[in-house]
């Protein structure tokens, strides 16, 4: 059986660096956002969808409108959410594996720890997150979980203020600590 780690944390925290730490040591590893974007740009139902809903299915469309207006965000992840968890369970269980790991952002947020056996949480300080975010940290942010939180509901926590080795490091000693 497939011992099931999900990584989550904030905006510019460094969740997916934390997936390719994963990886590079040979766990198969799946990124919840991968999914959407991937839904976003081939699903012809959730296309449809957004056209209809939306007026669009360019992700900066969708991101202006949805951020914008609470209702809408919630009609998205009413949308997107059923579907990433179904392609989550279904990738899960085509696996044979001792480890797999899955990168859900939104973990606490919508209650899915409870379906995994060991949560990681990755952290980093506000002017670290800021450097990295790709994109601004604006109202998304303000509705997530503080870190402080899901550090304290986390099996395992890290502070990405460091190199790419340090989080690698880390990443290894979880893979030991799970595997022993």
């Amino acid at each position: 059986m497939t011992l099931k780690v999900a990584v989550t944390g904030g905006i510019g925290a460094g969740k997916t660096e934390a997936l390719r730490a994963f990886a590079r040591r040979g766990v198969p590893t799946l990124s919840a956002d991968d999914v959407v974007h991937r839904l976003i740009a081939e699903d012809a139902e959730v296309r449809a969808a957004l056209e209809e809903r939306l007026g669009t299915t360019d992700r900066a469309g969708i991101a202006a409108v949805v951020f914008a207006d609470p209702a809408e965000l919630a009609w998205l992840e009413g949308l997107l959410h059923p579907r990433v968890r179904r392609e989550q369970e279904a990738w899960l269980d085509g696996l044979d594996a001792e480890v797999a790991v899955t990168e859900i952002p939104l973990l606490f947020e919508t209650g899915g720890e409870a379906r995994f056996d060991a949560v990681v949480v990755i952290t980093a300080p506000d002017d670290v997150r800021a450097a990295r975010a790709v994109r601004a940290r604006d109202a998304r942010a303000a509705r997530l979980i503080p870190d402080f939180e899901k550090v304290e509901r986390a099996d395992f926590a890290y502070v990405n203020d460091g190199t790419l080795e340090e989080l690698d490091a880390f990443v290894g000693q979880v893979l030991a600590r799970l595997s022993g």
